[in-house]
């Protein structure tokens, strides 16, 4: 989906929002990383306050995948780091979508890669590798399922069941 915004996608395409086929996340996440806009087919992973998970899924080749984390919107640690975000860089992944928090935030500022996370904060969290793979979550008011397809630019995340050709 080169050079066509979320904006344009939800334009050009009411028949599947109103089918849910296309949904849109409500507007809670801040913007990170260096690139801006991203998207590619979704890996999902739950998890509260523990990111022993999260360094095992971008050790894998990202092969342009996101990945999407429901940490819970929990505001009390960071479920994701500067060093798991450079090896997500260098290891092909297109984004990271934290319902949570990160810390390192001018590490990963510096990182060729899309991260979209509810805040920052200083604490890290547990490593106990406590949570739930590739399990649907429901994140900022959107069901999202591993295997669909997130868009994502300034103005916003979009969520499809397949891979869109504009």
């Amino acid at each position: 989906m080169a050079l066509v915004t979320t904006a344009e996608v939800c334009d050009s395409n009411p028949q599947l929002i109103v089918s849910g086929e296309l949904r849109a996340l409500q507007p809670i996440f801040q913007i990170y990383g260096r690139r801006q806009v991203f998207s590619g087919p979704i890996v999902t992973l739950k998890l509260f306050e523990d990111n022993g998970l999260v360094r095992s899924f971008l050790e894998e080749k990202g092969n342009g995948r996101v990945l999407v984390i429901d940490g819970g919107g929990s505001l009390r640690c960071a479920v994701l780091g500067g060093n798991p975000v450079v090896q997500a860089q260098n290891n092909g992944w297109a984004g990271i979508v934290v319902n949570g928090c990160i810390r390192d935030v001018d590490e990963i500022n510096g990182c060729d890669i899309g991260v979209r996370a509810l805040s920052s904060h200083p604490m890290k969290a547990n490593k106990k590798g406590i949570g739930e793979k590739h399990v649907p979550i429901t994140i900022a008011g959107t069901r999202i399922c591993d295997g669909e397809w997130l868009y994502a630019d300034t103005d916003g995340i979009l969520v499809s069941r397949t891979e869109l050709s504009v």
